[in-house]
């Protein structure tokens, strides 16, 4: 089932209006449906940005420590699997 949809004004400099008319018209969608994902790609980031503060935050606060004293120089391979340098 469809969301009810509000319709809504939103100004853009000239830019964006191009930029967002092209888009559109090179995905053929119109430019509402591109903004309503913008919109929703902005609050997957901010929910994501969420889950990472508190990650670190019980890190920092449940004295979680490793006992590798490399973690600074080769965070990669830690948080990645990256090789070590």
């Amino acid at each position: 089932m469809m969301p009810m949809m509000i319709r809504t004004q939103i100004s853009l400099t000239e830019e964006q209006h191009e930029r967002l008319r092209a888009l559109a018209a090179e995905r053929g969608e119109s430019m509402s449906a591109l903004i309503r994902e913008a919109i929703d790609a902005v609050g997957a980031v901010d929910r994501r940005r969420e889950a990472h503060r508190r990650l670190l935050a019980w890190a920092r606060d449940s004295g979680f420590r490793s006992g590798d004293t490399d973690v600074s120089e080769n965070h990669d391979t830690y948080l990645y699997g990256a090789e070590r340098r």
